[in-house]
C-alpha cells in the first residue's frame, strides 16, 4: 500500500510542535510494518537540502518547484514556492493561510509529476485540509479516487478565512456548502474543508475524540463532528522511544533505567545546580517543559504553586518554555517571590528539557485542554511522575495512583482551578515521601509502552478500511 503523508512539519528536517514529532516517527514506523510511506511537507528557508539529500525534480504550476530527499529513511517530497516559504520562521504571519493554500494546490498539482501514486492521503490538520478540498472539486484529477484520511492534532487552531478570500483564491463553492445542521460559516476554515471532504478523520486521543463532540471542546465545529458518526477515530500518538530513552540519552549527566534508579540523583543535582536552585535531594521536585499559553494552565500552575510555597509546602519548581509575555511574567514574577523554590527559563532548550524529565520528581501538566500530549508520556519513561488534568491524551495515558492497591503512574485532577492543581500535587508529595511505594510508581510509569508501534498498526487498519470503502462519503 502506498501511503502520502501530507503535513506542515517533520522532524528533524523541519519541528516547531508536536505534529513535527508525529510526521517525524510515525511514516517511519508505518513503512516497518510495509506501507510504502512518503511525506509531501513545504520547503522551508530553514530546511538543511545538504541533510536530506535535496534534489530538484520538476516545476510546477505558480511559480513552485518539487524536490525530493529522505529523512530517516522515509522519502520526502519537498514543495518549493519561495515567496510563501522562504521565509525567516515557519509560522507567524498574516497570510498564514494563502501561504498553505499555495502548499496544498502545489501537493495536488505535482501528481502528473510523480513516478507514483498513493492508495490513502493522510492530511494533518488545517495546513493541509486545502488538499481534499481541490480533490473533491476535480473529478477528473488522477488522485481524486484516492481515499483521504484527515488527522486533527489540535482542534484550537483552524485557518480561518472569508468569503472574499474563497472568491480570490477559487475556492469551489460547493465545497464551502455547510451540511444540514452545521452552521453556514463553519466551512470557512482549513480544518473543517478537511474534515469535509476527507473520508475517514482521526483525533489523536480516545478520550479528545469524544471530547469535540461537545460543545465544551468541538466549538461550531461540534455537529460536523457529530455527523462523521463511526468515520471518527481516536489514536493516540506515541513518541520516538529511540530518541527519549533514558538510559542513553546524551544530554543526561548520568543516563539509568528502571533498575537503576539510584542515578537520577545525579541528575536531580546537576538541574538544581543549573537553575540556581539550593541542591537538596529530599525535596521534590516539579518540571515543567511546555508552551507557555493558556491551552497549557500555566496560570493554574503558578497558583497553585503560590498557594503551596505560601502554606509553607517543600517543593521546587523548574519551568522551561516560552509563549505569551503574559505567562511569562507571571512565571517570573513567582519566581522573583520564591527565588529559592521557583526557577525559570524562558527558552526553548532541547538539552535543558531532557534533563527535566530526568531530574524532576514531578511533571506538572495542567492543561484545560490537551489532544494528546507527549511530556506526559517522555515524563513517565523517564521517571518522573505526572500531575495532570482529566482531559485529552492525559487521561488516556495517566494512570490514576492507588496506593492501597499499589497500582497508577500518576496523579490526576478535574476542575479548571489552582486549588484542585494544588489538592493534586499534594497527594503526590505524600505519595513522594513513601520511597519504596513511590519507587514502584516509577517503575511502572518507565513500563509503560508508548512507542509508535501500536499506533502504527491503528493506522495500518485505518487505511485499509479507507482503501476499501474508496472515496464514498
Amino acid at each position: 500500500m502506498n501511503v502520502l503523508f501530507v503535513s506542515a512539519e517533520m522532524a528533524p528536517v523541519v519541528k516547531v510542535g508536536g505534529v513535527g514529532d508525529v510526521t517525524g516517527a510515525l511514516p517511519h514506523a508505518l513503512r516497518g510494518l510495509g506501507p510504502d510511506v512518503r511525506v509531501a511537507l513545504p520547503l522551508y528557508a530553514s530546511v538543511d537540502r545538504e541533510a536530506i539529500g535535496a534534489q530538484r525534480l520538476a516545476s510546477l504550476p505558480d511559480g513552485c518547484a518539487l524536490w525530493s530527499g529522505q529523512s530517516n529513511g522515509v522519502p520526502v517530497y519537498l514543495y518549493e514556492h519561495e515567496a510563501s516559504f522562504g521565509r525567516e520562521r515557519v509560522y507567524g504571519y498574516d497570510d498564514e493561510v494563502e501561504r498553505f493554500l499555495v502548499f496544498c494546490r502545489a501537493v495536488v498539482a505535482s501528481a502528473e509529476a510523480l513516478d507514483w501514486r498513493p492508495d490513502v492521503i493522510h492530511l494533518n490538520d488545517w495546513l493541509t485540509g486545502f488538499v481534499a478540498t481541490w480533490l473533491a472539486g476535480q473529478p477528473e484529477h488522477r488522485w481524486a479516487g484516492v481515499p483521504r484520511v484527515f488527522t486533527v492534532h489540535n482542534l484550537g487552531y483552524r485557518g480561518d478565512f472569508d468569503k472574499a478570500f474563497a472568491r480570490a483564491h477559487a475556492l469551489p463553492p460547493e465545497a464551502l456548502k455547510a451540511p444540514r445542521g452545521v452552521s453556514r460559516h463553519v466551512p470557512y476554515s482549513g480544518l473543517a474543508q478537511g474534515i469535509m471532504h476527507s473520508d475517514l478523520v482521526t483525533i489523536v486521543s480516545p478520550t479528545y475524540a469524544r471530547e469535540v463532540l461537545t460543545p465544551e471542546y468541538g466549538g461550531a465545529l461540534t455537529p460536523l463532528l457529530q455527523r462523521l458518526g463511526d468515520r471518527l477515530a481516536g489514536i493516540m500518538n506515541g513518541i520516538d522511544t529511540d530518541e527519549f530513552d533514558p538510559a542513553s540519552d546524551a544530554h543526561l549527566p548520568a543516563t539509568f533505567d528502571a533498575e537503576h534508579l539510584e542515578r537520577r540523583a545525579e541528575n536531580k543535582r546537576a538541574l538544581q545546580h543549573e537553575m540556581g536552585l539550593p541542591a537538596n535531594a529530599t525535596v521534590p521536585v516539579a518540571g515543567m517543559v511546555t508552551r507557555l499559553f493558556e491551552q497549557k494552565g500555566v496560570d493554574l500552575a503558578a497558583g497553585a504553586i503560590d498557594r503551596l510555597l505560601a502554606a509553607g509546602a517543600e517543593l521546587q519548581l523548574v519551568v522551561l518554555g516560552t509563549g505569551d509575555a503574559t505567562y511569562e511574567q507571571q512565571l517570573l514574577d513567582l519566581a522573583a517571590r520564591y527565588p529559592q523554590q521557583v526557577a525559570v527559563r524562558i527558552a526553548f532548550d532541547v538539552a535543558l528539557g531532557q534533563v527535566i524529565y530526568g531530574g524532576s520528581d514531578l511533571f506538572l501538566m495542567p492543561s484545560r485542554y490537551e489532544p494528546c500530549g507527549l511530556g506526559q508520556m517522555i515524563a513517565m519513561r523517564y521517571g518522573a511522575a505526572p500531575v495532570v488534568r482529566r482531559t485529552g491524551g492525559l487521561a488516556d495515558s495517566v494512570q490514576p495512583y492507588d496506593r492501597e492497591r499499589g497500582s497508577g503512574t500518576g496523579f490526576l485532577f478535574d476542575e479548571i482551578a489552582p486549588e484542585a492543581v494544588a489538592a493534586a500535587l499534594t497527594d503526590a508529595l505524600d505519595a513522594y515521601r513513601e520511597r519504596e511505594a513511590w519507587r514502584a510508581l516509577q517503575q511502572r510509569a518507565m513500563a509503560r509502552d508508548f512507542s509508535w508501534a501500536n499506533a502504527a498498526r491503528q493506522y495500518e487498519a485505518l487505511y485499509q478500511r479507507a482503501a476499501a470503502q474508496g472515496a464514498g462519503r
